[in-house]
């Protein structure tokens, strides 16, 4: 399902206008090109140029013959191989090592390059084009003792480089008679043909499952495949298919080209902005069947939330738009899902997350497809069940998100992200998309950091509402609810009223009630109400006439239902404590305003 979906992106992307994704056509790749060679018409060198951005520094995406840079040792022998064609660094380029003129590094780039220009010269005749031909000629007069004195060249590092000559619009490699040679004389898989298991047809299987698959989280820098057989095992030499590797699940050569460049494309081409983001350990790409406003959308809402920048700080303003009416599509439901898809329950929407793994692999943590109508239903549902009410509202100085992106969530979990735990991350997102339950292990650490730091805030209180809401069935209201009786809602009401009551007493003290006895409160309550209590009539002394009073009210219309004190309450109870405290504690500080 997975291979024949990236398959089927592959031939949407690439049949799009002036190909903003850059899908290479097969026997192609897009590469990260640092500078060129521009030789001129009688076969010098006229001068290296960077191609790097002047801003960032990042090096050039462009579309070259071949894949990608062979990886491994190179000696004598393997050095052809790892030639690229009409492209490589500067060792094989120009001769030119890195590390200036230390042996044996110097000869080690030499010989890559006698091993460049063997490769390039044995194929000037088949070829036949004259700007080819100029280039073999500086190949053939170049000396690499020459490059040695442009000490600033060295600057360009392990970067590649490609070839132009001076005065042309189009680089060599994008010769016309140059494409034709090259797209004539492809490598051919000799093996057996099998049934793929992506298009069905009957063609040799792809050994090694490449291009690799870049910049997932964890992974090996220079890519890791998807899909991978350890040599030797049971795995790979079961079913009669002792050393044909690739076999146990055949996919043609082309049909893995197909889906690892449009899976790379989405990860690391200049389209991925919109189509990846990372949640804890988990490296999440997405994308849909047909165009939609939802999957340019959706990674900017999976990063930021309902966090909207100013329409100032954005250069790009019709993704300002679309951030606008996905957010509206959130609050207002099905009458407004067709202002971000057109056919919201027609379109298919793909999330698939990712993570590197031991012995050079990739780890798929989740799949899931389903139309961007029920993807908005998730989503809808998801915030409906965490919904309460915000500590900051609109025109405070930091305000509390609408909704608060997934990883925001997850950030209540730990006291540092590092710490997150990885188990978390995957189980939550399928929770938020597919509507199923929360993971209880998310519940579980946000009631621990509760204990640990005493800091009960929107987000977490979001969370434990949300699970309160799923994954037990319970009732709980947005803002306050004063006619609610369950015994752990109403402690947490006390308690924020015996913390409030400190606080207009005695103003901001070191260490406060809720610093001290939180964690005993919501927990074994009948061990710790007695001495609060005595200290709230302490404080109580302390207030205004008129305050006394209506605390007073206060706290007795909450301990009317209170008829004693737990000796033990559960983690369910202490999620209730907890929303008790802070629907209390937000009543306090809007004047018994509830939105």
């Amino acid at each position: 399902m997975i291979l024949q979906s990236l398959y089927e992106l592959y031939d949407r992307l690439s049949g799009l206008a002036d190909n903003p994704y850059e899908i290479s056509p097969f026997g192609y790749s897009l590469q990260k090109i640092a500078f060129r060679l521009v030789i001129t018409n009688d076969g010098r060198l006229h001068e290296l140029e960077s191609l790097r951005d002047p801003k960032t520094n990042l090096p050039k995406q462009m579309i070259v013959p071949g894949g990608d840079k062979p990886t491994g040792k190179v000696t004598e022998r393997s050095a052809h191989k790892k030639t690229q064609f009409l492209r490589n660094n500067l060792s094989f380029l120009l001769g030119i090592s890195v590390e200036g003129d230390k042996n044996p590094a110097l000869a080690l780039a030499q010989m890559e390059f006698e091993a460049f220009k063997k490769v390039h010269l044995e194929r000037e005749q088949q070829i036949n084009d004259p700007d080819y031909s100029v280039f073999c000629k500086f190949l053939r007069h170049w000396k690499p003792e020459a490059g040695l004195a442009h000490g600033d060249w060295i600057a360009f590092g392990d970067g590649q480089g490609v070839i132009k000559l001076i005065g042309k619009t189009e680089y060599l490699h994008d010769r016309p008679a140059v494409r034709a040679w090259w797209d004539e004389n492809q490598p051919k898989n000799k093996s057996k043909p099998v049934q793929c298991l992506i298009t069905g047809d009957l063609k040799p299987a792809s050994r090694l499952h490449e291009p690799k698959i870049r910049s997932v989280k964890d992974s090996q820098p220079a890519g890791a495949p998807i899909v991978s057989f350890d040599k030797g095992s049971d795995a790979f030499s079961s079913y009669g298919h002792d050393g044909e590797q690739g076999l146990n699940a055949p996919v043609s050569e082309e049909a893995t080209f197909r889906y690892a460049t449009a899976l790379n494309s989405l990860l690391a081409g200049p389209q991925s902005w919109k189509h990846r983001f990372t949640l804890g350990d988990t490296t999440v790409v997405f994308w849909t069947d047909k165009p939609s406003d939802a999957e340019d959308i959706f990674a900017q809402f999976a990063k930021e939330g309902s966090t909207v920048p100013k329409k100032e700080e954005v250069q790009d303003e019709a993704l300002l738009q679309k951030m606008q009416i996905f957010l509206k599509v959130l609050r207002e439901g099905r009458q407004a899902y067709t202002e971000i898809d057109k056919n919201p329950d027609q379109t298919n929407f793909f999330i698939l997350g990712m993570t590197g793994q031991a012995r050079g692999r990739i780890g798929v943590r989740f799949f899931y497809k389903d139309t961007v109508g029920h993807l908005l239903d998730n989503l809808r549902k998801h915030y409906n069940d965490m919904k309460i009410i915000r500590q900051y509202e609109e025109g405070a100085k930091y305000p509390d998100s609408e909704f608060p992106p997934t990883w925001l969530l997850l950030r209540q979990t730990a006291r540092d992200k590092d710490d997150i735990p990885p188990i978390l991350s995957g189980p939550l997102l399928r929770a938020v998309i597919t509507g199923s339950l929360y993971p209880e292990g998310l519940y579980k650490a946000v009631i621990r950091r509760v204990h640990a730091d005493r800091e009960i805030n929107y987000l977490r209180t979001s969370v434990i509402k949300g699970y309160l809401v799923r994954n037990q069935k319970q009732e709980v209201s947005m803002s306050l609810d004063p006619g609610r009786k369950d015994p752990a809602y109403r402690i947490g009401r006390l308690f924020s009223a015996l913390e409030k009551t400190q606080t207009d007493a005695l103003g901001e003290v070191g260490s406060s009630i809720k610093d001290r006895f939180y964690s005993a409160a919501s927990a074994m309550p009948r061990s710790v109400f007695p001495r609060l209590l005595r200290l709230y009539s302490h404080h109580l002394g302390k207030l205004s006439v008129g305050m006394r009073v209506n605390r007073e009210k206060l706290v007795q219309e909450i301990m009317c239902e209170i008829h004693e004190f737990p000796g033990h309450m559960n983690l369910s109870d202490q999620g209730l404590f907890a929303i008790g405290y802070y629907h209390q504690m937000c009543d306090f500080y809007r004047g018994k305003k509830v939105e």
